[in-house]
């Protein structure tokens, strides 16, 4: 899939992970990995970004949290991310729903141009 497509939809997918609770960077990126059955396997230098795009926009918040004697940025949804979270879910419905229609139009349409 073209990197243009993913990132054009990276922030959507970020709050829909988030929206099963808190996690870390890395846990955002496994668990995108997981849940796409390994499709989007993204690169750090992608998702952080995204997160810290969606913390200055007030739909993510993050704070320090300690694991295994290791310090972990986590991030969470706020308030404001939840409702984007489910507004860019029935956006991406609608959406797709619409391109399946014309792909799925039934039969080839192109017709040839004599030139």
């Amino acid at each position: 899939m073209s990197q243009d497509l993913i990132r054009g939809h990276l922030d959507g997918l970020v709050l829909a992970v988030l929206r099963g609770g808190p996690t870390h960077g890395y846990g955002l990126i496994e668990a995108l990995r997981d849940r796409s059955g390994g499709f989007f396997d993204l690169p750090e230098g992608s998702v952080y970004p995204a997160l810290h795009r969606l913390e200055r926009a007030g739909q993510v918040a993050s704070g320090w949290s300690e694991v295994g004697g290791r310090r972990r940025r986590v991030y969470a949804l706020t308030t404001a991310g939840r409702r984007a979270a489910e507004q860019r879910q029935n956006d991406w419905r609608s959406f797709s729903a619409a391109v399946e229609r014309v792909f799925g139009a039934g039969g080839p349409t192109e017709r040839t141009v004599a030139s």
